[in-house]
């Protein structure tokens, strides 16, 4: 095995257009565990820690630019308020080792369905930033995963920042494992309120072959909300509407029997933190709007 240790941005794009199979590093958290149990043994090996600008992010009017290698902890430190979900998914990131180390870019060049950023990024409607020596591209995130631990990723193509809409709404993040930490996620959950389009938006992880957003879920809960006039009265949401919900969040996971789960129980954990999410997301938002009428 080879090690490649580009200086910067612009040397990695060459190494990785020279040497299409090599393998990026920067974390290591995903990386080093396939290597260690002999799952993966790349020829290359690309060590991006020199690149600090991929440690790097960027709050705009309207979105966050993250670096690819932006750890964990920082997003939990500094963007909790643009980025609730992601944040909230980070706290559920194995240790705070593995938190000060891990960023969002591993886990989706890894793409594993039980990565934790997955479900937060697809809820908030993220878009990756992919480069090559032939230019960089946008991918929208419900384009990036393309199958079990495969990406949209053409071959000379390194994921560079992922840009991710500002928060304008509550935003919820829920994790099922077989313990509180260092946990891989039996299954996961995120879901995003977007109050300036009226709509919602769904992450589910670890219940599909790729991280999958609950769309029949989505349409029914963002007609229920519109026609039964919900954003503009804050009213409480009904118990037969949030079931009704969570049982088209479950019907969304096409899950697999292993040794963290059964597949019936998926389907199950999946539906109860869809109802769970949803209450709490939309009692932030009567809280809020209740907030702004007291101080108008």
């Amino acid at each position: 095995m080879d090690f490649l240790r580009p200086a910067s941005w612009e040397e990695a794009l060459a190494a990785k257009a020279e040497h299409p199979a090599a393998v990026p590093i920067a974390g290591g958290t995903d990386v080093m565990v396939e290597i260690n149990f002999d799952h993966r043994r790349p020829e290359y090996l690309m060590d991006l820690n020199r690149i600090r600008d991929l440690e790097e992010w960027e709050v705009g009017a309207d979105s966050v630019r993250l670096g690819a290698s932006v750890p964990y902890s920082r997003i939990m430190e500094h963007l909790r308020a643009e980025l609730p979900g992601l944040a909230l998914a980070a706290h559920t990131v194995a240790s705070p080792q593995i938190r000060n180390r891990g960023g969002v870019g591993g886990n989706l060049g890894t793409a594993s369905p039980a990565g934790d950023a997955h479900p937060a990024l697809l809820a908030a409607g993220a878009e990756v930033e992919a480069e090559s020596v032939r230019g960089s591209r946008r991918i929208p995130i419900d384009a990036f995963y393309t199958g079990v631990k495969c990406n949209a990723l053409a071959p000379d193509e390194l994921i560079r920042a992922v840009h991710i809409r500002k928060a304008d709404g509550p935003q919820q993040f829920s994790k099922v494992g077989t313990r509180n930490a260092m946990v891989i996620a039996v299954c996961a959950f995120g879901l995003a309120l977007h109050p300036e389009t009226r709509t919602v938006r769904t992450g589910i992880g670890s219940a599909a072959p790729t991280p999958v957003r609950a769309r029949a879920a989505e349409e029914f809960l963002d007609a229920a909300l519109e026609e039964g006039g919900f954003w503009d009265s804050g009213k409480v949401i009904t118990p037969s509407l949030a079931k009704r919900f969570a049982d088209l969040c479950a019907a969304a996971c096409n899950p697999i029997d292993d040794v963290r789960g059964t597949a019936g129980y998926r389907r199950h954990a999946v539906g109860v933190m869809a109802r769970r999410t949803l209450t709490w997301t939309w009692e932030s938002y009567r809280g809020a709007r209740r907030t702004t009428e007291g101080a108008a």
